[in-house]
């Protein structure tokens, strides 16, 4: 894709993560922080993918000079994703629309920053048109943080549910914090996420109830 791109003098997108910060040492992550990854780990597929794919692409830049932009994702949700996705809002979502217990993992203090869907394609859209000088990855997502047990008592609100919460082992390598800081979004982008957390959870809530009850 990156020799493609090339080749027709098209700009190049990269939907990184950001799991390339691992079971990040630094609060919140700004984009300079090289991350905390165990590269043999369960997660390690996805979190090293991503973070060789950065390289690709700005290893790419510095050579051959496509025009590369890349946007580190942190969790997105929203109408449209899959109600199965195994994420943890879908799964609450789901979980207490059922009546089923809700399945947190540790002790429910691990934060999350979460951003709704029409904020990151805005977002994308500034990132992709931005002078081709800003040749750098931005922080995508909602500076905002949450502990799991706070989004799991704003869902059981929400949803009006009497869903249980039953506790699971914390899974192998899964981070204990994400936040992103958003800064140069901010500066260069004039960006930053304007739907809170009860309202973006309110649409993806109708959304499920549609999918489950068709």
């Amino acid at each position: 894709m990156l020799g493609l791109a090339k080749r027709t003098n098209a700009r190049i997108f990269q939907a990184s993560t950001s799991g390339v910060y691992g079971n990040p040492h630094v609060h919140p992550q700004e984009e300079t922080y090289w991350g905390f990854v165990n590269p043999i780990g369960p997660r390690s597929c996805y979190d090293e993918g991503k973070r060789c794919t950065e390289t690709l692409f700005f290893g790419y830049n510095r050579q051959h000079k496509p025009e590369i932009k890349v946007a580190r994702i942190f969790n997105t949700f929203g109408p449209g994703m899959s109600v199965s996705d195994g994420r943890v809002v879908s799964n609450f979502i789901v979980q207490a629309i059922r009546g089923e217990p809700f399945t947190l993992y540790g002790d429910g203090s691990q934060t999350r920053s979460f951003c709704y869907v029409d904020d990151l394609i805005d977002e994308f859209i500034k990132v992709m048109w931005s002078p081709l000088s800003l040749v750098r990855p931005y922080n995508l997502g909602n500076p905002v943080e949450y502990r799991m047990e706070e989004l799991s008592s704003l869902i059981l609100k929400l949803t009006d549910s009497d869903s249980e919460i039953t506790h699971k082992d914390l899974p192998i390598d899964d981070p204990k914090q994400r936040q992103p800081d958003i800064q140069k979004a901010k500066r260069d982008l004039c960006w930053e996420p304007s739907f809170t957390l009860a309202e973006a959870l309110a649409r993806t809530i109708d959304y499920c109830r549609n999918e489950l009850f068709v």
